[in-house]
């Protein structure tokens, strides 16, 4: 949370009320054959049950983080707080209120990194140090060899994934990504690629795979709002190799 819908208990939502004018109702589904088959429910105040499910989430996690103390588990125990997209405007969401992706572009379904770059939290006393930060540029596939060298167990050959273990203990020497792929099947199609500094971005590849990509400096342009695709056709050119390559078409597998 917060998710689509946009739904809280109702002693939440009265603490929020009012607090977060104007609100735009929205209208969805809450009743008939559609409700709960998909389409969301209606919510009269948006931003106010976006705000409780903030609040929400907050103490839940606070929960966790005390019962995990309660047992004397949290010196032995790696806790990881993060998002799997940016921020949505489905169910009445709106993000743009609550600046939810500063100045980053786009939303959830994009490619630029207002889709797809989200913060990290690693949470562990006695391993990781209170108020470090990392600019190492990391991706859910590295968890599963991250947890595999903390219990000690083998990582299957051919994963993309990368141990964070370096980063997370400040020890060693971290693995660096050769650079990052993401593509979406959705609303024509979009693929993106990251290395280094650069960021590529195509979107419509289903409908118009040979189209260039857009180029952006990201130290330069967080926002990506300067296409520089045709002051570097050098990088362009590598970037859009990149993205050939490191698409692959889905197999369909058959479990017995």
């Amino acid at each position: 949370m917060p998710h689509a819908e946009l739904a809280a208990p109702d002693s939440l939502m009265a603490k929020y009320r009012a607090q977060f004018a104007p609100e735009t109702p929205y209208q969805g589904y809450d009743e008939g054959e559609k409700y709960r088959l998909g389409p969301y429910e209606s919510q009269a105040e948006p931003h106010a049950a976006f705000a409780a499910m903030v609040d929400l989430l907050d103490q839940q996690v606070g929960q966790i983080l005390a019962q995990v103390e309660s047992l004397g588990l949290s010196d032995n125990t790696l806790i990881i707080f993060s998002s799997d997209n940016g921020p949505h405007l489905e169910g009445g969401a709106d993000p743009d209120f609550f600046d939810s992706n500063g100045p980053l572009r786009g939303y959830k379904r994009d490619l630029y990194e207002g889709g797809i770059r989200v913060p990290t939290i690693a949470y562990w006393p006695g391993r990781i140090a209170a108020g470090r930060q990392s600019d190492h540029i990391s991706a859910f596939w590295d968890y599963f060899p991250t947890f595999a060298a903390l219990a000690g167990a083998p990582v299957p050959a051919g994963l993309d994934g990368i141990s964070l273990l370096p980063t997370l203990l400040g020890e060693g020497e971290q693995g660096q990504h050769t650079h990052l792929y993401w593509e979406f099947h959705e609303l024509g199609g979009r693929v993106a690629v990251r290395k280094g500094p650069w960021k590529a971005v195509k979107y419509d590849y289903l409908v118009a795979p040979d189209a260039p990509a857009e180029l952006y400096f990201l130290p330069d342009d967080i926002g990506e709002t300067n296409n520089v695709a045709d002051q570097h056709p050098e990088v362009l050119a590598e970037l859009e190799g990149l993205l050939r390559e490191s698409r692959t078409e889905s197999a369909v597998f058959r479990f017995e």
